[in-house]
C-alpha cells in the first residue's frame, strides 16, 4: 500500500509514521523496515527495498524522506510514477515530506488517487486547543481553557514543543490533576521570551550579522515590529534596573523580587547586563523611545529602524 505523509507539523509526522512503524511486529523490524534518503535514492534504489520479501511477518515497510520534493519534473518522475503501479502488494511504501508538496505534480494527482494521505500542518485557533484538550485527557489530566490559550501564547503551536510542556504540566500536577494558568505561568518558558534573549545576547556580544539575524527571526515569528520595539524597551529598562541593583551586592533573587520578574529572567539579564555598559544602555534606550515616536507620527518606519540601532550598537 501507498502512503504520503506531509506536512510541516514535524510532531504529526512522527506520529502517523510511529502507526505505521507499529504494525510491523517489533521483534523483526529491524529486518523489514528500510528507510531512504530521497536527496540520493534512485529508482533502483526503491524498487530493491520494495521488493525484498518479508522476514518472519506478513509485510515490509519502506520509507522515503523527502523524495517528492527533489524529484524533478521529467523521465526520472515519469519513471517512478509508472513503478507506483508495480509496488508489490507486502510493501508499505511510505514517501514522508518535511514541507507541502506540489499539488499540481502528476505523482501527487497519482498518490491522491492511489494513497491514504495525511497531511500534518501546525494546527490553529479552536482546532489547536481541542487537540490540547484531547492530550491533556491522554495524560490523565483536565486543561483548562484559559490554562491551554497561556500555554499556547507561550510555547506557539509547535506540537512537539506544546506535547513536551503539556507532559511536564501533568507530571506536576499529577494524575487527575487540573492544570491552570498559574501552572502554565510557573513551568513553561516564554518562545519569544527566549528568542529576545538570544537577540539581547548577540547586541551585548556587538555580533552585528548574528544579531541582525536574530532580530529577522523575531520578526519572521510573526510578532508584529511595534511588539518587538516595546519588549526591547522592556528588556533594556530590566538591564538598567539589574545593572543599579547588582551594584549593591543584592542576590539575584533579591533583584528578581525588587524588580517584580522571574528569577532566570534577573540571573540571564545580569549576564547579559555585563556586555553594556550604563550608558550604552542609556543611550539604547532613548532611541527606542526616540524610534516609538517616530514612527507614530510617520517619521519612521520601525523595522528600518530598529536595523539601524542594532547596526549602530555593534559597529
Amino acid at each position: 500500500m501507498l502512503f504520503l505523509i506531509y506536512g510541516s507539523d514535524e510532531y504529526g509526522r512522527s506520529e502517523a509514521l510511529a502507526a505505521l512503524k507499529a504494525r510491523v511486529p517489533a521483534e523483526v523490524a529491524d529486518l523489514n523496515v528500510t528507510t531512504l534518503d530521497g536527496r540520493r535514492a534512485t529508482l533502483d534504489d526503491l524498487a530493491t527495498a520494495c521488493e525484498a520479501m518479508p522476514f518472519l511477518a506478513d509485510r515490509r515497510l519502506v520509507i522515503v524522506y523527502d523524495l517528492l520534493k527533489h524529484q524533478k519534473a521529467g523521465k526520472d518522475r515519469d519513471d517512478l510514477r509508472a513503478y507506483l503501479e508495480r509496488v508489490p502488494d507486502a510493501c508499505d511504501l511510505v514517501f514522508l515530506e518535511s514541507d507541502d508538496v506540489d499539488k499540481r505534480s502528476s505523482l501527487f494527482t497519482f498518490l491522491k488517487k492511489h494513497a491514504e494521505i495525511r497531511e500534518c500542518m501546525p494546527r490553529e485557533g479552536a482546532e489547536l486547543l481541542r487537540w490540547l484538550h484531547d492530550r491533556a485527557k491522554h495524560l490523565g489530566v483536565t486543561l483548562d481553557t484559559d490554562a491551554a490559550q497561556r500555554l499556547t501564547l507561550l510555547a506557539g503551536n509547535d506540537g512537539r514543543l506544546l506535547v513536551t510542556e503539556l507532559t511536564k504540566l501533568a507530571t506536576f500536577v499529577g494524575h487527575g490533576g487540573h492544570i491552570t494558568v498559574r501552572d502554565v505561568d510557573l513551568l513553561v518558558a516564554d518562545t519569544q521570551e527566549q528568542n529576545l534573549f538570544a537577540f539581547i545576547d548577540e547586541l551585548s556580544a556587538r555580533r552585528r550579522s548574528a544579531a541582525l539575524t536574530a532580530l529577522r527571526r523575531l520578526l519572521d515569528d510573526g510578532q508584529a515590529a511595534q511588539y518587538i520595539l516595546f519588549m526591547m524597551a522592556r528588556q533594556v529598562r530590566i538591564l538598567l534596573g539589574v545593572k543599579d541593583l547588582a551594584a549593591q551586592r543584592l542576590r539575584p533573587d533579591d533583584i528578581a523580587t525588587r524588580l517584580g520578574q522571574k528569577p532566570f529572567v534577573v540571573r540571564k539579564a545580569i549576564e547579559q547586563a555585563r556586555g553594556f555598559s550604563l550608558a550604552d544602555l542609556q543611550r539604547l534606550h532613548q532611541r527606542l523611545l526616540e524610534l516609538d515616536h517616530a514612527s507614530k507620527t510617520g517619521r519612521a518606519e520601525i523595522e528600518a529602524g530598529l536595523e539601524l540601532i542594532v547596526a549602530g550598537l555593534c559597529s
